[in-house]
This record gives structure tokens, sequence and C-alpha cells, in this order.
């Protein structure tokens, strides 16, 4: 998602373990999270990337809006999502 500038940064963090209702059932698994930074601008663009390319049913996939930050940072963020053009 970085490499298509979709994302300005991403973080991954795990194994996690989730345990989570599925089709009425429990289950447990180990999984990845994964952090993304983008604009409200690019998210949409971003979710379906991911869901296409997930190999759940259902991703967990949410936006939190950013709402304050370092100014510098956030327009990093806009900037490195801005420009698609040599992206893979």
């Amino acid at each position: 998602m970085v490499t298509r500038r979709l994302a300005a940064c991403a973080q991954i963090v795990g194994p996690v373990t989730s345990t989570y209702w599925w089709k009425g059932s429990m289950e447990t698994t180990e999984e990845w999270l994964a952090v993304m930074k983008t604009t409200h601008e690019q998210s949409a663009q971003l979710i379906a990337a991911i869901k296409a390319e997930h190999s759940y049913e259902t991703p967990d996939i949410v936006a939190i809006s950013i709402v304050d930050g370092l100014p510098d940072y956030l327009n990093w963020i806009t900037e490195e999502t801005r420009t698609q053009a040599g992206a893979t």
C-alpha cells in the first residue's frame, strides 16, 4: 500500500492473538496488525485495495480520523499519498 502511495506509512505489529465471533463460533487465531497512515481523500482507495488482497471474507478494516497532530507530519502524509506517479 505504501508502494502504491495509498498510504504514506505502514506499521506492522505482531503476531497478535485475536479472539472473536465468526458465523456463530468463537475463533482464536494469530494475526498481524497493520496501521496505515493516509488522507481522508485516499481512504476509500486504501480500504478497497486491502479488501481486494486480504484472505479474510470480512477483514478488520477501520478508519480513524486524525483530529490533530504535528503539522509537518500531517503535511508529509498528504504529500506522500498525493502523487501515484511511478508507483507500482
